[in-house]
């Protein structure tokens, strides 16, 4: 079978309650599927109402999805491959699905309260197309509305008033994505314990010429401290971006690299500081046990994550992976031609 296109939309409760991690995770170990794009929206009420109408077969979601306030954060995850749209479904639940024992994504992370047979609450935590032509009406409405009502978003309002906000970036390092596991969304998890909230997310392929800008700062520190400063300098890159500076055709630099990369934006007080203490130290063997370096990495390099060190180095960061560029409509456009 061809390859399909499908997503999840990860509901507000589910997004504010930090079950992000837990549904990413399940969603690529269990499809095999690539995430190939995602975004958080705050959608308008008309974008909620026409969502609802593009899912008739789960008319308790529909409903779910009215009834949500207009701008709501929520986060819309796109994956592609191999029968896309039942593997995602079946992993996701429908309507039908709440009262498991965490068989689905819905049984595990959605909310369902019945008293003598009426719905008390109900937040189905994910949300699924059951059918292709579901999906591609879905799809092709997030990727009209994603300039306006998609992209880093501000969560200030669900913070107390008055309260010092920051943004900081991370990402999420190649070697998570080796095949599909659960460690990208172990990585979220254990961010999720700053507090934190999650207002920005991108997959990207980092450029070789993206990278010389990212890790540049770092060349002139290796030069000093190792005899193949620059060796090991282009080593971050080609593990980053696939290719190693000195090896890559000028003309092809600027090129997406071969190796897949998640950037997150996280919005709170300190948030710099908190974010730089779930990775803990560049090193994982002299990280402390909770941490994400020590859990997921394994050398200097290769250390599960990146954060930056300054709300500085978070604008000069944000700017060379060009985060505010909005290519998942691109993205869909082009899976979907």
């Amino acid at each position: 079978m061809a390859d399909q296109l499908s997503y999840t939309i990860i509901t507000p409760t589910a997004l504010h309650k930090g079950r992000t991690g837990g549904i990413l995770a399940r969603l690529i170990s269990r499809s095999g599927l690539d995430l190939i794009t995602g975004r958080i929206f705050a959608p308008s009420a008309k974008t909620l109402a026409a969502l609802a109408d593009s899912l008739p077969s789960q008319e308790r979601t529909a409903s779910f999805l009215k009834s949500l306030p207009e701008g709501s954060h929520t986060l819309v995850l796109v994956l592609q491959g191999e029968d896309a749209v039942a593997k995602v479904a079946a992993i996701a639940g429908d309507d039908n699905s709440l009262g498991g024992r965490g068989e689905t994504l819905r049984s595990t992370f959605g909310d369902l309260v019945e008293d003598a047979g009426r719905t008390v609450y109900f937040d189905p935590g994910v949300i699924a197309p059951a059918t292709a032509s579901e999906a591609e009406t879905g799809l092709k409405l997030l990727a009209a509305v994603s300039d306006t009502e998609g992209g880093i978003q501000d969560a200030s309002a669900s913070f107390p008033k008055g309260t010092e906000l920051e943004k900081t970036l991370v990402l999420i390092k190649p070697d998570n994505f080796a095949f599909p596991n659960t460690r990208p969304g172990g990585v979220i998890d254990l961010l999720t314990r700053t507090g934190l909230a999650l207002v920005g997310f991108k997959p990207f392929h980092l450029s070789v010429s993206q990278g010389e800008a990212f890790y540049g700062p770092v060349l002139e520190f290796l030069e000093k401290k190792l005899p193949d400063g620059r060796a090991q300098w282009e080593s971050i890159i080609a593990f980053m971006s696939g290719r190693r500076p000195s090896e890559c055709p000028p003309e092809e630099k600027d090129l997406p690299g071969s190796q897949p990369t998640v950037a997150l934006i996280y919005q709170g007080p300190n948030a710099v500081a908190k974010i730089r203490e779930a990775l803990g130290p560049t090193n994982p063997s002299q990280a402390p046990h909770g941490t994400i370096r020590k859990e997921f990495g394994s050398t200097i390099m290769i250390n599960g994550a990146h954060a930056s060190d300054s709300v500085e180095n978070v604008a000069r960061e944000t700017g060379i992976i060009r985060l505010d560029e909005n290519d998942f409509k691109t993205k869909i456009a082009a899976a979907l031609s």
